[in-house]
């Protein structure tokens, strides 16, 4: 029994007491009574009115999540391959589910929160929140979509089409605003409002949608709109004090501007144009090439051009007449000429891959990159996936397919590092790096002692709906992955020096679920298997 609910029915027991004593002397008395009953009785209708409300809202809650889980469940990867679905699941998982609990606390459901109680040490945390959004807003910068796009779920090769609310689209502009991201703040409440003057059904009110839109507008300078926004927050609220503290401060800049504009003699108007939504620019950020990189991943600014394209072959190789081979040689296509880039393909069969991921699942972590500064391994903003690396003793197949990888490239696997088996949730990516170590860094591998990273050979172990290409920002190539097929190139020149064009990049996947291995060969045991050149860059 709740505690109030203990307190009303305590209350009442009081009051037949004291009515016993004293109020039966007089049933002018005892009339007051009947109206306190009576107003007791409304108070009970009203508490089971809320309690059948409450279940009402607990029933159609579980009806709607059985009818999500139900098509989830058929096809987890699918489902999740829409990154609007998995920011959703982080969601209901780590805020909405929460929500439910603290309705169903409300009375003495001990089973059910007993249960919930448990499942939640396993639930995404508000870190986990924050990453989602912060993904769908990658996503949305990356490949040019607009909040309304992802909002209605309007994405390439989706199976599940999924919806935000204006509930989401709140939620996604708070985490930007807390993150100081002022330009994505501005996006989602925009969104936000958008939906709800067009009669969404929400909890978020107007004036919270507004309150946070006028001040991220403000942040970019735009005063007139700001303005306008807070008059229309005080419209719908005109006794909330910050907006009005607000707008006294917005009209004395606004003033303090016209004075200044005066005094360097410079016509202005009162009537100036309001500054539309998308009109602010996305800040600039640590990334150089971003603008570059992102195209590339959107397939703009591939430089493949028909005199590039006529040098680029198809042919059966045979790993220079290695024996396993000549029977059975691998289908080898040029993906660009200089640095020289192949792809290979029926590499991994469907039964390999998934006794890779097998394998891999269970050791999955955050993948790491290594701190240039330190020499620390540590988690990166720029490298979302997750990771294991599987040795040849876990199962034969490891041990057939690095085989398989030497066969091909001619280059020793027994100096090469161990399998490395990737997945990239919602929105992962790999931002521009470089895979050898650089003279700024020469200690990078000096743990394994087998020298610098000669070559790099990536099996793609699952197809992308969109999204997720390898490209090369440097010389602009865009890379796909095709499930079974592997790319192979070298990170050093002969010489040993590092070849900088190979500085690459795995594009955010929008969506699909990306499944990846590699292998990174080793300077050490290869000396003769590939020699020295005659100058620095053969």
């Amino acid at each position: 029994m709740k505690p109030w609910l203990q307190l009303v029915f305590f209350t009442c027991i009081l009051l037949i007491w004291h009515t016993e004593a004293e109020f039966f002397t007089s049933i002018g008395q005892m009339t007051d009574l009947i109206y306190a009953e009576k107003d007791l009785v409304q108070s009970l209708k009203e508490y089971i009115r809320a309690e059948e409300n409450k279940l009402s809202q607990i029933k159609s809650w579980a009806e709607k999540m059985d009818a999500l889980t139900s098509k989830s469940a058929s096809d987890p990867e699918g489902y999740l391959a829409h990154p609007v679905n998995a920011y959703k699941l982080v969601k209901r998982l780590n805020t909405d589910w929460l929500e439910l609990e603290n309705l169903v606390l409300q009375d003495t459901t001990n089973g059910f929160i007993a249960n919930l109680t448990i499942q939640r040490q396993f639930f995404p945390t508000e870190e986990d929140e924050t990453g989602a959004a912060k993904a769908l807003m990658r996503l949305q910068d990356t490949y040019k979509l607009d909040p309304e796009t992802l909002s209605r779920g309007n994405l390439p090769g989706t199976k599940y089409r999924s919806y935000l609310t204006v509930g989401d689209c709140f939620g996604m502009g708070k985490t930007a605003y807390n993150d100081g991201d002022y330009y994505h703040t501005v996006l989602w409440m925009e969104q936000a409002l958008k939906q709800h003057d067009e009669g969404e059904d929400t909890t978020v009110s107007k004036v919270e949608i507004l309150d946070y839109l006028s001040y991220a507008v403000f942040q970019f300078g735009d005063l007139h709109r700001a303005m306008e926004l807070t008059r229309r927050l005080i419209s719908l609220d005109s006794t909330h004090d910050r907006a009005g503290s607000n707008l006294r401060y917005f009209e004395k800049l606004l003033e303090k501007e016209r004075e200044e504009k005066e005094k360097s003699n410079k016509t202005t108007t009162t009537t100036e144009p309001v500054v539309q939504s998308g009109a602010y620019e996305r800040p600039l950020d640590y990334l150089p090439e971003r603008d570059i990189y992102e195209a590339l991943c959107r397939g703009e600014g591939v430089k493949m051009t028909p005199r590039r394209q006529k040098r680029l072959f198809c042919r059966y190789h045979d790993g220079n007449r290695n024996p396993h081979l000549l029977i059975a040689p691998f289908k080898e296509e040029d993906e660009w000429d200089s640095p020289h880039i192949v792809r290979y393909y029926d590499v991994m069969s469907d039964e390999e891959i998934e006794k890779i991921k097998q394998l891999a699942k269970p050791r999955l972590a955050r993948a790491t990159v290594r701190d240039p500064k330190t020499g620390v391994l540590t988690v990166a903003s720029y490298r979302v996936s997750k990771s294991s690396w599987l040795e040849e003793d876990d199962d034969p197949v490891v041990a057939k397919v690095n085989q398989r990888m030497q066969q091909i490239t001619g280059l020793t696997v027994k100096t090469a590092e161990l399998l490395q088996v990737a997945n990239y949730g919602m929105g992962g990516q790999y931002e521009p790096h470089f895979d050898f170590s650089r003279k700024d860094e020469p200690d990078a591998f000096k743990r394994l002692g087998t020298g610098n990273r000669v070559a790099t050979f990536l099996n793609y172990m699952s197809d992308v709906e969109a999204g997720g290409a390898t490209v090369f920002p440097d010389f602009g190539a865009a890379i796909w992955p095709k499930k079974g097929t592997a790319v192979f190139w070298y990170n050093l020149f002969r010489s040993g020096e590092g070849d900088y064009r190979t500085r690459h990049a795995a594009c955010p996947v929008l969506v699909g679920c990306k499944w990846v291995s590699n292998k990174w060969f080793h300077e050490r045991g290869n000396e003769f298997l590939r020699p020295c050149g005659r100058t620095e860059v053969d």
